[in-house]
């Protein structure tokens, strides 16, 4: 038996605020309709991974204990990491190297965090693997 993610979801003060951010930043769409919630997604409906924002009363307290890891499709991670700041996104950690690899860790506007790495035109392509099925 399977299961897939369907939503991460994301507790929140202003939903639509929030959502609105998050598809900024990935290029996604806003969906919603009467309900406080939003999603998130490529399309809806979404056969795909989908964020859902939920409004709360109460504010976030503490670190994150899960977050995203963002790689670009294209484009860096730099650039990307630019137009996060000017979408209202924060500086949490630069864990960038002179070499050029590591992530930054950004907060969104409601403090939760997601971190930007390399993408794959930054990275070069992966060697094929051989993986051994069975025993």
């Amino acid at each position: 038996m399977t299961m897939h993610i369907h939503n991460v979801t994301f507790d929140c003060a202003d939903a639509r605020a929030l959502g609105t951010f998050r598809a900024a930043l990935l290029g996604w769409n806003v969906y919603y309709d009467d309900d406080p919630e939003v999603v998130v997604a490529a399309s809806f409906p979404s056969s795909g991974l989908g964020l859902l924002f939920i409004p709360v009363p109460e504010g976030k307290t503490a670190k994150n204990r899960q977050h995203l890891d963002l790689a670009p499709d294209e484009g860096t991670r730099d650039e990307w990491v630019e137009r996060a700041l000017g979408l209202g996104a924060t500086l949490v950690g630069d864990h960038r190297t002179p070499e050029g690899t590591g992530w930054v860790t950004m907060a969104d506007p409601e403090g939760n965090e997601f971190c930007i790495e390399r993408g794959a035109t930054e990275t070069g392509p992966r060697p094929s693997r051989a993986y051994r099925i069975g025993t």
